[in-house]
This record gives structure tokens, C-alpha cells and sequence, in this order.
């Protein structure tokens, strides 16, 4: 059945012995595939796009720009970080461009250089001139009377100068390890003495823990200060009776990508190990260096020596760095009613209206929560709820990312604490989020809960709840499920556009129970009736659901195929999307940020579009339908289609049964087929098109045509 795979596999590895033969832009262009890396970069341009969107207010643009360069932070930590494994200790691989690792190294680095011009000339150009006109200044010490100065000066004397520690580097003292993602000045100074000797290089770290900007109002504006120009100024009082030759700033990031290897040591051993892992994002090899104008040659010559970087790595910028900062801006209570708030929730379709208790209502009805547009109230009562019933026997949960000050892990806590059995299945491998999440397992597991600590080398992605309750005067017992795409993060529920289900269904009940077996326990999974899991099976249940829908139009059926999902990278299911699109089935895809297939290209994807929406809330919702003859399938999850969805995480996709919540998630797709505010249409050069507005025709954007939906509007909605 899937023979194809294999084929197509001789193919690229043919294609790939012929790297050398060509230029890079030929090659790319042959490949059946679009490289990972790559289309990264162009989702990174429709961040950048949302700040160009002149009917925002400069603060949301600004902070489009600050989520473009906080992205670009973390790619070069994690995907360059990871190409650097391979090159520095001299390994290779082929990227899906069919590019081996040096070369690919230069072209996405040269990519990434474009990028940032780009990125900074919006910021120049664009913005920066509209900031007097909404009472804002990006100021410097020039720009402040004698009284703000000597106000400066003093912030500098008694807060900043005790907390700066210049660090030299010459024959005496070895080269200082120096912070991931932190401003430091190199200062070049000069002494007396041997020509060769008499030129220095000293760092001066910026404290991480005080704030970016100084800030000073005045009547119409406020002065944001940088603090890096705070200590520019008052460099002299760092190197008394020395010639400064130049102050530079720059700003390094390191490699941070690292996995932790399957183990059986105790978890004290495993916590301890992920700790250390943690501690080399510290100390991992330069891959990007950020620098101002005009920064001393001299020093970069030293740096990049020192670094084993070239010119690729290096980025000047015509402001300031690190724009991550700009959220101090941002958030500045002076603005607050000037940034975007999104509109009140609205009840769920399923649940229009709780007139009673949340374990009742449950019990007789399955709700489908779409957000941000319904709350994650619901779920969040449910389980406070049940942590102080007395009928309420025991939780069982995953946890991947969690908001600062959790409700989750508060009714965790509580619930342990009243006796109750509590299971958690803590990943502390969600990157960037490692130490935070082991600090609050910790404090569960004091707290009394069964704690896990993740699954070795897998990471647990799945979102699943299981609230076990013996009904009151009966030896009833009910269980209650929720499934969702989206984490269990209050915050982020607000910002990302999730799907989850509420049920006691026993179907999805008994599918979830034996899903907790597996992962906590020693068991083998099982054939589950209403969810596809990963790491076993997942990829080979959907190709077989996508070679249905292939066999149905080779013999002259309907069929169709709508995705919805955050990345497609994996090769085997874009192949067998191949395979199904010559074989006639009309397949749409609706993917926001990495896509490795090409749709329309003549002989292999004719019948595929694709589009991706990228707008105020951050599309993370997963959902897969399939026509299925008219007996539609449709899955909401956790999974992207990627390798390390299928093969390295713990997964869940769960089936949406119910018909009526069965026509919410088509309603959900076809919206987001309709938008024409929001989206961009991807050719099969892996170029993406803003949607244009046709004359006459009204804007339809799903992140506020969702508040307006109504169970009578989407009866009759269909997707083929």
C-alpha cells in the first residue's frame, strides 16, 4: 500500500548526489520539496507583514515587530543552533532543498541577513517616524534638560554602577563566558607601552534584571532612555585614567539546542541532567553576533576568531538591539488603551447557557470550546470544581506549557492536598519553558501528587484531562474528559486559537484511561476507538485515512481533504498528499508557518492549495477532515504533521463524534478557507501572496467573524 514512500524517497536521494552539479536557486527550485529552514524564513516576513498594517495602532506594530525578532532569537538557537551540531563536529546532512550543511549554512544565513535589513528598515522607515505624533520619543542623553540629566546621573551612580563588572581579556585573564542574549559593550582601550601590546579589549555586561528603558515623562511625550546609552555616558568612571578608543555594544546568541537521552535513573537524576542541559544554552558556540554601526574592527577581527564565526553571523543594526524590549514600550500603562483588546468572550455554540452545575450539564451534553473566542472558563471551573468535591476521586493530566501564575496547578495542589489521587504528566523538555516547569512539579509532588517527570527521549505534546467522580448516593461513576489542541495555559488561551472538547462520552473516557496506562505505566497501546496517538500509528492512521480518500476518487467518488495545522514537514505524509492529489481528491491546506510541499506543481500537486493565516491571534488549532463518502472524519489535536510529531513526542488527535460539534469544526475550516483579511496563498515556488480584497467584495476576517457565529448560520456550511 505504501510502496510509493519508498519511491519517492530514490528520488530525492538521487537528486541529492547531484548537489554539486548545480547552483543552489536550480537545485531548490527542482526539489519536490520546500526546505524546512527556509519557509521558515517567509513565516517570519508575515510576522514582519502585520506591522506594515497601517490600521493598527503604532504599539500593536511595534509589537508585531518585537514577536518577528523574539522569533528570530529562538530560530537561530534551536534550527541554526542545530545545523552547527552537525558542522562542527563534522557531520552532514541534506536539507529538503537538497543542500548538504555548509552550503545550506550560507544561503539561510544570507536569507536571515536579508530578513533583518528588512526588518530594521521597517523599523526606521515606518515606524520610528510616527512616534512624536503618538507621544513617544526613543530618547538619548542629549535630549534631556540639565535637571533630567542629573536625575540620570544619579540612577547611574547608585543603581547601574554597583551592579557593573568590566571584564578584561589580554595574556593575564582568559576570555570571560559571556550571556546568551544579553547587551554588552566591548570596550577598546589604550595604554602605554609596547605598539603590539597597547590596544585592550574589555566586556561590560548590561544587568539583565533592570529595566531596558529609563523613562521620562514629559507633557506630550514620554522619553524612553536606553540604559545602554545611560552607561555609554558614563563609561569614563569604568576605566578612569585610560584612553578609550571605541565603546561598542553587541548582543550574542548561542546555540540552545540540546535533547536529553532516554534514561532509567531515578528522577532526582533526571532533573539534575536537565538542569545542566539547561546551564549549555550559557555557554553553547556563538551562532549569531548583533553589533551597532561603526563597531570597532579591531574587536570583531578578536571576536570572531575567538567565536569560529564569519561575516554571515554577524548582523549590524541601524538601532537599537534586541527589540524584544520594545514590549516596555508596549505595555507602558500610558498606552494601554491604545493596543489591541480583544473582544469579550462568547459562549460556547454547545453551551450557550450553564443554568447549572458543570459536572450536570457535562454529563448530558459534549461542548466544543473554540478559542480565544470562548473562554477556557469552563474547563478551568470543571477542575476547581473538582478539586474540592468530595466526590471527586482522582485527576489524571499532561501538562506542556503553563501560564506564570497557573489556576491549573493551584487546583492541582488543592487537590492532592483533599486527599485526592492526582497524576501529572509534567514535560520538563518544553523548550524555554525547562525550568520553570520543574520547579512547579516539584511543588506538586510535595504537595502529595504522582508526579512524572516526561517520557526520556520523547516529549509529551498530548493535552488530555481525565476527572474521575463517583456520582453523589450511587455507585455511579462518571468520567470527565477534556481534549484539546492547545496547552493548558490560561494566558496564551486568550492569544492562540485552540480547539478542545468537553465530554463524559465513555468512548473518548475508556480511550483516554488507556492513554494514561501507556504513558505513565508499562503498557502497550492499544487499538483506541476515537483517538490516533503517537509515537504509534499516528503517521500510518492518517496516511491510510488520506489513501481513502485516494481509492474514493480513483473510482470515480466524492472525496476531499481540509488540514488545518501550525507546520508540515514530514515527508511521507506529503507524499502520500501527493499521491492523493494525482489521484483526483481536492485537497486544501491551511498551514501558518513551516511548509516543506508544493502546492500546484504541474504532474504532482495540481489539486492542492494552500494557504496560511497569520493575523492578530497566533493560529495554533489542529484539525484534519476527511470526506470519508460523506461520512466525515474530522480529528482536532495536539500533532503537527512533522517527524518529531509522529516519531519523537507523545501525541493525541481525538475524533470529533458528536454530529453538531462535527459541523462547528467544519464551520471552523471553512472560515478559515473565507478569510481574505488575514491570508496568504503559497505558490509552488514557496512564495506567499497576501490576499487582496476583490473591489466590491466585503473583508471577511476570521478573528472577528468567529464572535458573530450562530448555530442556525452554520447548518448548511460544507466544505466540498
Amino acid at each position: 500500500m505504501f510502496k510509493f514512500l519508498s519511491s519517492y524517497t530514490m528520488k530525492f536521494l538521487n537528486f541529492v548526489t547531484n548537489v554539486n552539479k548545480g547552483n543552489a536557486a536550480q537545485l531548490i527550485s527542482q526539489s519536490n520539496y520546500i526546505s524546512r529552514d527556509l519557509s521558515w524564513v517567509k513565516f517570519n516576513y508575515r510576522v514582519l507583514d502585520q506591522a506594515r498594517k497601517k490600521n493598527r495602532s503604532i504599539f500593536d506594530r511595534l509589537k508585531f515587530l518585537a514577536i518577528a525578532y523574539s522569533n528570530l532569537d529562538e530560530f537561530f538557537m534551536i534550527r541554526v543552533g542545530s545545523l552547527y551540531n552537525y558542522i562542527d563536529f563534522n557531520k552532514d546532512r541534506t536539507d529538503y532543498s537538497g543542500l548538504k550543511a555548509v552550503p545550506f549554512r550560507k544561503k539561510l544565513l544570507r536569507e536571515m541577513q536579508l530578513f533583518v535589513q528588512e526588518l530594521y528598515q521597517h523599523l526606521d522607515n515606518e515606524l520610528v517616524p510616527e512616534f512624536q505624533k503618538n507621544g513617544l520619543r526613543i530618547a538619548n542623553i542629549d535630549d534631556l534638560t540639565e535637571e533630567e540629566q542629573e536625575k540620570v546621573s544619579n540612577y547611574y551612580h547608585y543603581t547601574i554602577h554597583p551592579m557593573l563588572t568590566p571584564m578584561l581579556l589580554d595574556s593575564y585573564h582568559t576570555f570571560p563566558i559571556l550571556t546568551n542574549k544579553v547587551l554588552i559593550f566591548g570596550v577598546v582601550t589604550k595604554t602605554e607601552g609596547n605598539e603590539k601590546e597597547n590596544r585592550k579589549l574589555s566586556f561590560v555586561q548590561i544587568p539583565q534584571n533592570l529595566a531596558r528603558f529609563y523613562t521620562i515623562y514629559h507633557e506630550e511625550e514620554l522619553l524612553f532612555l536606553p540604559i545602554e546609552e545611560i552607561i555609554r555616558w558614563q563609561m569614563h568612571n569604568l576605566f578612569r585614567n585610560i584612553e578609550i578608543e571605541s565603546v561598542n555594544l553587541f548582543r550574542i546568541v548561542r546555540n540552545g539546542d540540546f535533547s536529553i537521552e532516554e534514561s532509567d535513573d531515578s528522577d532526582a537524576d533526571f532533573i539534575d541532567e536537565m538542569r545542566k542541559k539547561i546551564n549549555t544554552r550559557k555557554t553553547g558556540r556563538v551562532v549569531r553576533l548583533d553589533v551597532e554601526k561603526n563597531i570597532s574592527k579591531w574587536m570583531i577581527s578578536t571576536l570572531k576568531e575567538r567565536w569560529d564565526i564569519d561575516d554571515d553571523n554577524i548582523f549590524e543594526l541601524s538601532n537599537i538591539l534586541d527589540l524584544t524590549s520594545l514590549w516596555q514600550i508596549i505595555k507602558n500603562p500610558e498606552f494601554k488603551d491604545l493596543t489591541y483588546q480583544p473582544p469579550a468572550t462568547v459562549p460556547p455554540l454547545s453551551c450557550p447557557i450553564l443554568n447549572e452545575d458543570v459536572f450536570q450539564y457535562l454529563k448530558k451534553h459534549d461542548v466544543l470550546l473554540h478559542h480565544p473566542y470562548n473562554s477556557m472558563e469552563m474547563f478551568l471551573t470543571l477542575l476547581e470544581n473538582a478539586a474540592i468535591d468530595p466526590n471527586v476521586l482522582a485527576i489524571k493530566i499532561t501538562i506542556y506549557r503553563l501560564a506564570k501564575d497557573s489556576r491549573i496547578t493551584q487546583a492541582l495542589y488543592k487537590a492532592a492536598e483533599n486527599g485526592k489521587h492526582v497524576s501529572v504528566l509534567f514535560e520538563v523538555k518544553a523548550r524555554f519553558d525547562e525550568e520553570h516547569n520543574i520547579q512547579q512539579a516539584q511543588w506538586l509532588q510535595k504537595a502529595g501528587c504522582f508526579v512524572i517527570y516526561g517520557l526520556g527521549s520523547v516529549k509529551t505534546h498530548s493535552k488530555l484531562c481525565l476527572i474521575v467522580r463517583k456520582e453523589p448516593d450511587t455507585d455511579t461513576i462518571t468520567r470527565y474528559v477534556h481534549l484539546s489542541s492547545g496547552n493548558y495555559n490560561e494566558v496564551t488561551s486568550r492569544l492562540y486559537t485552540d480547539v478542545s472538547l468537553l465530554t463524559t462520552n465513555e468512548i473518548y473516557a475508556t480511550d483516554v484511561s488507556e492513554f494514561f496506562n501507556v504513558v505513565t505505566g508499562h503498557s502497550q497501546p492499544p487499538k483506541y476507538n476515537y483517538l490516533i496517538a503517537a509515537p504509534h500509528g499516528m503517521r500510518k492512521q492518517l496516511i491510510e485515512l488520506i489513501y481513502t480518500e485516494a481509492n474514493n476518487a480513483r473510482a470515480g467518488l466524492e472525496s476531499g481533504i481540509v488540514i488545518k495545522i501550525n507546520s508540515l514537514q514530514d515527508l511521507e505524509i506529503i507524499d502520500a498528499l501527493y499521491e492523493a492529489s494525482k489521484a483526483g481528491v481536492k485537497i486544501k491546506l491551511i498551514v501558518r508557518g513551516i511548509c516543506c510541499l508544493r502546492p500546484g506543481r504541474p504532474g504532482l500537486s495540481e489539486n492542492i492549495t494552500l494557504r496560511s493565516i497569520v493575523g492578530e491571534f497566533l493560529e495554533h488549532a489542529r484539525l484534519f477532515y476527511f470526506h470519508n463518502l460523506g461520512e466525515i472524519k474530522i480529528y482536532g489535536g495536539s500533532a503537527d504533521a512533522m517527524v518529531r510529531s509522529f516519531d519523537r513526542r507523545v501525541e493525541s488527535l481525538y475524533l470529533i463524534a458528536d454530529p453538531k460539534l462535527r459541523q462547528e469544526a467544519i464551520n471552523i475550516l471553512a472560515f478559515n478557507l473565507k478569510d481574505n483579511v488575514n491570508a496568504y496563498e503559497m505558490s509552488e515556488e514557496g512564495e506567499y501572496t497576501k490576499v487582496e480584497l476583490p473591489e466590491g467584495v466585503e473583508p471577511f476576517s476570521i478573528h472577528q467573524e468567529f464572535y458573530k457565529v450562530t448555530s442556525e448560520s452554520i447548518t448548511q456550511t460544507k466544505l466540498f
